[in-house]
């Protein structure tokens, strides 16, 4: 077969791109390096990736080809066959154009003058001895400048690690706060069941008692029925007896006058009595029905004159479900870290303050060999060392000693020589006195003598576990004596 001369061989020249970049304005030719490209200059391997750029921009583009300059790497759209609604995709197109444009223009120009600086700066540095001392220099600023900013981010760091630990407080309180709503739910409804209970025998006890006066009155009202009925029967025989006579013949009649007077002489019965008393007595029954029903519970149910308040109470510390006892335990709770909270020393605040008047309250210790009771100012901290600071009174048995303690003051050995088994703490406010006592033997232990100006709280601390202190209830006449 002949070779084909070169005269005869057509050469085949890229096809130029009708319109230049839009930003250098340079003409240049579709290439295969350059065709498949997206805006980031990234090759592509089909034509599937042009058809979602495409979609974003201007919607379906059926046959176009994507084209990059060489020399700025700006994308080229060259479009042969177009949807039916060509001039808005072309409108679409430029001005997607523009954007590009102005956003690479934006983006360059600080870059570009950075660079046209450097090169001056290199220029001028090779006839220069002095570059190496300049670049130094400038290094030596940027490290003074990295540390200076790390020295001013650690305490946006410090601040940021605080934020995070109190988020982390905050999630456990609330998880806190849900498990005490249902618990304390749980317990009203308990109460409130025993309540009804209690309502409901009393409720039941009243209707019986009624039933009973009811039964009793009608017992008595059917006797005097019943013997009044016997009196009317024999009356009505009489007068029947004597109507006959009148009804007789006059010899009959007369033959009988005697006798039918003499009988009637001798029948008079006696006028009914008044029955009196056999009424219901209402009164006894509904007369300050509440009233003396709670007067009723009062003196069967307990009163405490104070309670714990487990919001204070320190995490080795497990208060009981009434508020009136509290045990130590080796096992920490995981509890929220709020700021009523003791944290460092098992101790736990009463649930109630008081800033007048004189309350007592008596402790149950046991045989506990390391507690300590007393009152507590409102204001005095509660974490860290709290005995180290003012604001506390207290009485307290310790390594085998009764002790006395007032901080910041040391603590002086009380002159006890039998067991204490029960602590009475008694709080006159308004004379500045608080005094301990055995209730057992009616024995004086000690004193305090300050002059109060704010609330005072019931303190206590538990540093054994052989026995719980219990708070000890009152009959509800001894809370009214008080009162």
């Amino acid at each position: 077969m002949a070779q084909e001369s070169p005269q005869n061989v057509v050469q085949t020249k890229p096809k130029k791109v009708e319109n230049g970049c839009l930003l250098c304005g340079r003409e240049f030719y579709a290439s295969k390096c350059n065709k498949h490209r997206l805006f980031h200059g990234r090759k592509s391997e089909n034509k599937a990736d042009y058809a979602v750029v495409l979609e974003e921009l201007v919607g379906k583009v059926h046959d176009t080809t994507l084209a990059v300059c060489g020399t700025c790497r700006t994308l080229l759209l060259r479009y042969d066959r177009v949807s039916k609604d060509a001039e808005r995709i072309k409108w679409l197109i430029k001005d997607t154009w523009r954007k590009v444009r102005e956003k690479r223009c934006a983006e360059s120009t600080p870059s570009l003058e950075v660079k046209r600086r450097r090169e001056v700066m290199d220029t001028a540095a090779n006839n220069d001895d002095k570059n190496t001392a300049s670049t130094s220099l400038q290094s030596t600023d940027s490290t003074s400048a990295k540390e200076k900013l790390k020295t001013a981010l650690k305490p946006l760091q410090a601040k940021l690690r605080i934020f995070q630990e109190f988020q982390k407080t905050s999630l456990q309180t609330g998880e806190h706060v849900n498990f005490q709503v249902q618990y304390t739910e749980g317990r009203i409804k308990e109460e409130f069941v025993k309540l009804r209970q209690s309502l409901f025998n009393e409720e039941a006890a009243r209707k019986k008692a009624l039933r009973e006066e009811e039964e009793q009155k009608s017992q008595i009202l059917r006797k005097k029925i019943e013997k009044m009925s016997k009196e009317m029967s024999s009356l009505s025989a009489t007068i029947t007896a004597i109507e006959e006579e009148i009804k007789a013949e006059d010899a009959v009649f007369l033959q009988n006058y005697d006798a039918t007077l003499k009988r009637v002489s001798q029948c008079k019965p006696l006028d009914p009595e008044d029955i009196s008393g056999v009424l219901i007595n209402v009164p006894k029954h509904l007369s300050n029905l509440k009233f003396t029903v709670l007067e009723k519970m009062q003196k069967t149910v307990e009163h405490t004159p104070v309670t714990f308040d487990p919001n204070t109470a320190h995490c080795n510390l497990m208060v009981s479900d009434d508020l009136t006892s509290v045990r130590y335990s080796d096992e920490e709770q995981t509890l929220p870290n709020n700021p009523e909270r003791f944290d460092m020393f098992a101790c736990v605040l009463g649930s109630e303050g008081f800033d007048s008047s004189s309350h007592c309250w008596d402790v149950e210790v046991g045989d506990s060999t390391g507690w300590f009771l007393g009152v507590m100012t409102e204001s005095a901290q509660r974490r860290n060392k709290i005995f180290s600071r003012s604001g506390i009174w207290l009485v307290g048995h310790f390594c085998g000693k009764y002790n006395t303690h007032e901080p910041p003051q040391a603590p002086a050995l009380l002159p006890v020589k039998e067991k204490l088994q029960r602590i009475r703490v008694c709080l006159d406010w308004d004379s500045g006195k608080l005094s301990f006592s055995d209730p057992l033997t009616d024995t004086h232990i000690h004193s305090f003598t300050h002059r109060f100006t704010e609330r005072i709280f019931p303190f206590f601390g538990v540093g054994c576990n052989i026995s719980p202190l219990v708070i000890l209830p009152v009959n509800s006449s001894v809370k009214k004596e008080s009162l």
